[in-house]
């Protein structure tokens, strides 16, 4: 089947977080909306048949959960990442945020040290200090134009007594895909210090040419003991709202401690639709993925070429996967609360400001470029004619 990303979906005033509290997250509501991480695009055919067919059944009631629903996703894993991911290791959580708060608060003790990468995905943040511990902030290194780890910093602040890690594979928001050497670095240190990894790999599919995920528990046997991996068809088939995800415990005593805390907080059944969604999702979708990847590319480049033809002074990254470009824009001289009013009033686009991902964001901002390209065009052109005004 052809998909159509071009189409243009009108997602207003239809409970769209995206559309509808855009005047509460930025003050007004004429905005082009490119901030909050999901898809203006329709979701693989075989996964909106699979919904139909348990809406028209007309009873939503309490939902089991068959073997299928895991032994799919772990078929997924093997076949797309060559993760030999046991079935029985995986347990159904409402979301990834919600997983590292709890594997957080039930994993460590108050005040207890965790790193995370930043600049990062800024719930990282929230799920440590909201907790009770210690935050250390492990940064990324730029160099070249291309976001590194720092090795040297990671290994002080594991010797300094950090218990866990939580890792972003693939990195949001800079968009990169982590080699197996440099998992391999970090995992290393990791073990020789104690620290624990929780591997958030939301993003692992949506991965462009040239680049390939691999699952940070697959690396080897120590790795996999040593880590709680995460994972959800979210991201990739656009069904962030039906709250499902996944989390891989290879340990056996601590899959079931998680499970009873679900189980304590009554949150361990999917709903009547995120349970044939994710399953008809891996099984089926992989055709709409394809194409979806293609189209996305073809976005990035887009945005590439027109900034670095018509407005310079803004530097687009190329991501290597998700579907979030990284925009410098530290040439405008603006400090980010200038940035951020320039880029609402001015530009009269709604995109996640850089520092929300940490200090090293300053200067940046987020755009989710998985819309219509006639969206994007948009969105430029508009950024096109604010700069020229300064």
């Amino acid at each position: 089947m052809k998909y159509n990303f071009d189409e243009i979906i009108d997602r207003k005033n239809n409970y769209s977080a995206k559309y509808d509290e855009l005047k509460l997250k930025f003050g007004k509501d004429d905005l082009i909306p490119m901030w909050v991480a999901d898809m203006d695009f329709k979701t693989a055919q075989p996964i909106i048949d699979a919904i139909k067919d348990r809406v028209e059944q007309g009873i939503y009631g309490y939902t089991s959960r068959p073997n299928s629903y895991y032994e799919s996703v772990s078929e997924w894993l093997n076949k797309r990442h060559g993760w030999d991911a046991d079935s029985k290791w995986m347990i159904h959580s409402p979301g990834v945020v919600p997983t590292l708060s709890i594997l957080v608060k039930e994993f460590t003790e108050p005040g207890d040290k965790i790193i995370i990468q930043d600049p990062v995905y800024y719930p990282f943040f929230d799920v440590v200090r909201n907790n009770g511990r210690e935050l250390v902030l492990n940064t990324l290194k730029l160099v070249d134009g291309n976001y590194v780890m720092d090795y040297e910093g990671l290994e002080e602040a594991a010797k300094a007594g950090a218990k866990m890690l939580i890792l972003c594979n693939p990195h949001n928001p800079v968009g990169r895909v982590w080699t197996r050497e440099e998992l391999v670095k970090l995992g290393d240190i990791c073990l020789k210090y104690g620290v624990r990894v929780i591997s958030d790999e939301i993003h692992s599919d949506l991965i462009y040419k040239n680049n390939k995920h691999i699952p940070f528990a697959m690396i080897s046997e120590e790795f996999c003991k040593n880590t709680i991996t995460c994972v959800a068809p979210s991201k990739t088939f656009n069904l962030a709202g039906l709250q499902a995800s996944l989390v891989i415990f290879p340990i056996k005593e601590e899959r079931e401690k998680f499970d009873n805390i679900l189980g304590a907080l009554d949150i361990k059944r999917n709903s009547p639709f995120s349970v044939v969604a994710t399953e008809a999702a891996y099984r089926h979708g992989e055709e709409w993925l394809e194409q979806l990847l293609e189209y996305l590319e073809a976005n990035i480049d887009y945005i590439y070429d027109y900034c670095k033809l018509n407005i310079p002074n803004i530097k687009p990254n190329k991501p290597q996967g998700t579907y979030l470009v990284w925009f410098d824009c530290r040439e405008l001289g603006m400090n980010s609360e200038e940035l951020s009013k320039f880029m609402i009033e001015e530009v009269g686009v709604a995109m996640d400001d850089g520092f929300w991902f940490g200090s090293m964001g300053e200067g940046y901002v987020r755009m989710n470029i998985a819309c219509p390209r006639s969206i994007i065009e948009q969105a430029l052109e508009r950024l096109k004619t604010a700069i020229e005004k300064l």
